[in-house]
């Protein structure tokens, strides 16, 4: 057990390193990983023999779902919205012509049987969510004519088509199909899986918005089992499990969810790790001494997938929306395919209609070279086209993305006595730059205005500009216990120093603000604020 715990706490620290050495170099993070696993596997210098399909494919579904959950949960709506016509498209329609004309190929060119053929361009005929967000993001493209937003919604919703052509085609192979089975099949496919992913996010919004989770994180862990649930209910029922979950992510992730920053660095840190595990192990089962038979129809088939088939899509499907043709041009080179279609090839495999090509190491042939080139270009590529937006911003194109809001919020307690209670707003002089914003009556919130009047027990948040540096200082905390010389004592005859002040006192679990008079007891936490 320790040394298995030892060896994967090392792969995920070289994958760290990486991520930042591949980051300089300019070279897709997500191919590094690749090639680590490569490294480790039974070719390379480690030497780790993994060449069970069945349990990789268990895996690298798992870690797929969160990444196809993220992807919806980070995408902007409101951004996403204006080329929604577009990113479905490609993303349906594109994705049946990317097969078939693939497929025509294998078939025609490569020679293999027609069926073989249409599964391998089933296989490849997706967009990898993973490694269009990667560079997106990593190289901050700022894309002009709301082509990231394009990139963002194809990629990320077009993996559940896929999915089903590969379940349809390998259902053909293995002989027992019928035209009213294969009918059904897509029937439940769209249906259930649209259905069963808008039911969960429904009513996880639901409970995410009235449950008061008593623990901190608990609400993540929340949602990190609802992403479950919509991928295995969905799949329960006949339907596509990755649309459900993406159909899930895009509807909490632009609906009215408290809490949202947290969730979005928690499964920022998951779905990473996920494309860690992910490509790791796509590149650990990999075997490359076996490629060199495989490279010659692989390399013709990723040039002809590149530079005909995607092409030939893009522009049938953007023409009549009246696109740019550099726009065309780069959503055309920016088809990276991805681990996605490893993780269906490695369905083929384990199905009993695998057929006699070596799909596997084609298709790890393909989205190496596809990674390698294509997304090692595509910065440049967007350059060459002009469609770098100097004034636009990648990251807006994501829900995640919030720019940083130079506002603080302070509350008050109007106890017995305090000077606002019993006074209308309009008559109580704030310092300027302070705004009274809301007020807790209980378990009422009152928006106020200027003839609002206090009420003793009442809450008062106000709020006003936050610094943007540390030029207010630190606090530190010093604890007071029964030898302290400041215990018993009011805080106006405590001496501090130069430059300190008792900003606030932790007290029995609460926190106070203190002025000259308060005292001092043991046990007190004083936080102390100093330059």
């Amino acid at each position: 057990m320790s040394p298995f715990l030892l060896l994967a706490a090392a792969v995920i620290l070289l994958c760290l390193l990486l991520n930042k050495l591949t980051s300089r170099l300019g070279i897709p993070v997500l191919l590094a990983f690749l090639v680590l696993g490569m490294v480790f596997g039974s070719d390379g210098l480690f030497k780790i023999h993994f060449e069970d399909y069945r349990l990789a494919e268990q895996v690298c579904s798992t870690a797929l779902i969160f990444i196809m959950f993220y992807g919806g949960f980070g995408t902007n709506w409101k951004t996403a919205r204006p080329v929604l016509k577009r990113s479905l498209l490609l993303s349906t329609v594109g994705i049946v012509l990317t097969a078939a004309l693939t497929g025509l190929f294998c078939w025609k060119v490569l020679h293999f049987s027609f069926w073989e053929g249409m599964l391998v361009g089933s296989v490849i005929s997706s967009t990898d969510a993973a490694s269009v967000f990667s560079i997106l993001r990593s190289r901050r493209l700022n894309l002009k004519g709301g082509s990231a937003s394009v990139l963002e919604l194809e990629s990320g919703s077009n993996d559940p088509c896929a999915y089903m052509l590969t379940m349809l085609v390998l259902s053909i192979l293995s002989g027992e199909a019928s035209g009213g089975s294969l009918a059904w099949m897509v029937f439940a496919q769209i249906v259930f899986g649209v259905l069963f992913g808008a039911l969960c996010a429904w009513a996880a919004t639901l409970v995410l918005s009235r449950a008061n989770f008593p623990a901190g994180g608990l609400d993540t862990i929340f949602v990190f089992s609802i992403a479950l649930i919509s991928y295995a209910g969905a799949s329960l029922l006949g339907g596509n499990g990755y649309l459900s979950t993406y159909i899930a992510g895009i509807a909490l992730g632009n609906g009215p969810v408290n809490n949202k920053k947290a969730l979005v660095n928690f499964f920022d840190g998951v779905t990473g790790l996920m494309q860690m595990l992910l490509f790791f192990l796509l590149g650990l089962l990999s075997t490359p001494s076996r490629m060199p038979a495989v490279v010659l129809p692989a390399l013709a088939i990723v040039l002809f997938l590149t530079f005909v088939a995607r092409p030939v899509t893009v522009f049938a499907l953007l023409t009549p929306f009246r696109c740019p043709l550099r726009q065309q041009a780069l959503i055309a080179w920016s088809g990276l395919r991805g681990a996605a279609s490893i993780v269906f090839a490695i369905t083929a495999v384990v199905s009993p209609a695998y057929t006699n090509q070596d799909i596997f190491h084609i298709v790890f042939f393909i989205v190496l070279f596809s990674i390698a080139v294509q997304g090692t270009l595509l910065p440049v590529m967007a350059r060459r086209l002009d469609m770098i937006d100097a004034h636009a911003d990648v990251m807006k194109t994501f829900s995640d993305y919030s720019e940083e809001m130079p506002v603080q919020f302070v509350k008050l307690t109007m106890q017995p006595g305090h000077p606002w209670t019993g006074r209308a707003v309009r008559e109580i002089q704030l310092l300027p730059g302070l705004l009274l914003v809301v007020i807790r009556r209980g378990e009422e919130r009152i928006i106020p205005n200027g003839d609002t009047v206090l009420e003793e027990g009442d809450c008062v948040v106000l709020s006003a500009l936050s610094i943007e540096d540390q030029s207010a200082g630190k606090l530190t905390e010093v604890p007071v216990d029964g030898d302290s010389e400041w215990r018993d004592q009011p805080l106006s005859q405590v001496r501090l120093g130069q430059h300190k002040l008792v900003a606030a006192i932790q007290r029995e679990g609460s926190f106070l603000i203190p002025n000259g008079s308060t005292v001092i007891r043991e046990g007190d936490i004083l936080i102390i604020s100093q330059l």
